[in-house]
């Protein structure tokens, strides 16, 4: 297989001559009329918001707004036509010797016959929009397949120098890796950076697995992420609420004991008493020994 050198590429590109491939696109924008004093002069001159540049530099956009205008423009003349058209034949038939009279049955006729010119004149219509719309859509490949190859000629022009940098990196680390290959023979220890290329891509193999596993893990752990947050502050309000019954109970302990040691007597001790008694009572009621 016979490999060619980048830079008998790179010259190649610069010795290539692209002005004569380059696309563009049809001056279908520019008036009908070459008269130019006659198009200057004429009351009924365009006036669009589309510059005069568009006729040097034709865009799609510019080409869009003068279809619009001409088919505006094509329609308002075959109006007008078949209105002269109409009036000169009712002319004709009133004015000529002898006077041209129609029949119902003729009218019939030329109805018929209208209606199936319509049909065919209709077939052809959506023949010829199914043919503009193919080349509209092939237009636009085209368009962007050259600037693909544009772009992709301005980036072969550049490969040549990444080419060269990439060999001498290339031969940079297949000395460093054979150097070290040979310092880790010598000194007997394993290293994952003086593996072959093999052992390195299996090696890699394993690395990726754990990685993809540790990446289900970490999916899995975000998806319950939400429950695990509810529960958290589920617990948290249940501990703020058991945190406040715990402080108020202190605090009522505190106060019990204070009144003890003074010598207040805040009911608990006869109710206990009371407690006492009535469970005695009834353990004598029902019989049961304490």
């Amino acid at each position: 297989m016979s490999s060619i050198s980048p830079t008998a590429v790179l010259s190649e590109l610069e010795t290539k001559d692209l002005s004569d491939t380059q696309l563009s696109i049809l001056r279908i924008s520019e008036p009908i009329s070459t008269d130019a004093n006659a198009s200057t002069s004429s009351p009924s001159k365009r006036t669009s918001d589309v510059s005069t540049d568009a006729y040097e530099n034709p865009t799609p956009a510019s080409l869009e707004a003068d279809l619009t205008h001409y088919k505006e423009l094509f329609s308002k003349l075959r109006f007008s036509y078949i209105e002269q058209v109409t009036k000169e034949k009712y002319l004709r038939a009133i004015v000529g010797d002898p006077p041209l009279v129609v029949g119902h049955n003729e009218n019939v006729e030329l109805e018929a016959e209208l209606a199936r010119t319509k049909e065919e004149l209709q077939a052809r219509k959506e023949e010829v929009r199914v043919m503009v719309g193919e080349m509209e859509r092939i237009g636009r490949e085209l368009a962007s397949r050259y600037k693909q190859v544009q772009l992709q000629t301005t980036q072969l022009s550049t490969l040549p120098a990444s080419i060269e940098n990439l060999e001498f990196t290339i031969a940079e680390l297949r000395a460093s890796s054979q150097a070290s290959q040979f310092a880790g023979s010598e000194s007997g220890i394993p290293s994952s950076q003086t593996l072959p290329l093999p052992a390195t891509l299996k090696l890699l193999a394993e690395r990726e697995a754990e990685l993809a596993k540790i990446d289900r893990q970490l999916a899995s752990l975000e998806t319950a992420l939400p429950r695990k947050t509810r529960e958290a502050e589920a617990v948290e309000r249940e501990l703020a609420g058991l945190e406040r019954k715990k402080i108020e109970a202190v605090a009522e302990a505190k106060e019990a004991q204070r009144r003890k040691q003074e010598g207040e007597s805040d009911g608990l001790e006869e109710m206990g008493r009371w407690y006492r008694g009535a469970e005695k009572l009834l353990k004598d009621f029902v019989g049961v020994e304490s």
